[in-house]
C-alpha cells in the first residue's frame, strides 16, 4: 500500500484562488449532471462520449492548474527548507499523472 506523503500537509490558498477552483469544480459538477440527464433521455452515444470528453479535458485543465501552482508554492517552499522529500511527492504525482 502506498503512503499518502502529504496527507500531514495543508496548502493555504489565497480567497481567489479557492474561489476560481471551486468555480471550476461546479461547471464540472454541471457538466456531469448534463451527462446524467443525457443518459436518462437516452441521448445519442456519440453525443455523450463528446460530453464526457469536455469533462476529462475540464478535469485536466484544472489538475494543470493545480500542479502549477502547487509547483511554484508548496514546492517551492519546500526546497528553500531544504527538505528534499518533496522530490520524491513529485515524482510520485508525475507517475500518476502519466498513467
Amino acid at each position: 500500500m502506498e503512503k499518502n506523503q502529504c496527507c500531514h500537509k495543508t496548502t493555504k490558498r489565497s480567497e481567489d484562488e479557492k474561489k476560481l477552483i471551486t468555480n471550476r469544480l461546479n461547471r464540472i459538477n454541471g457538466q456531469i449532471n448534463g451527462i446524467n440527464k443525457m443518459i436518462e433521455n437516452d441521448a445519442y452515444c456519440n453525443d455523450v462520449l463528446i460530453q464526457l470528453s469536455a469533462v476529462e479535458n475540464s478535469i485536466q485543465s484544472l489538475s494543470n492548474h493545480i500542479l502549477e501552482n502547487h509547483l511554484y508554492t508548496c514546492v517551492t517552499r519546500d526546497l528553500e527548507k531544504g527538505d528534499l522529500d518533496t522530490i520524491d511527492e513529485i515524482i510520485s504525482l508525475f507517475k500518476r499523472f502519466n498513467k
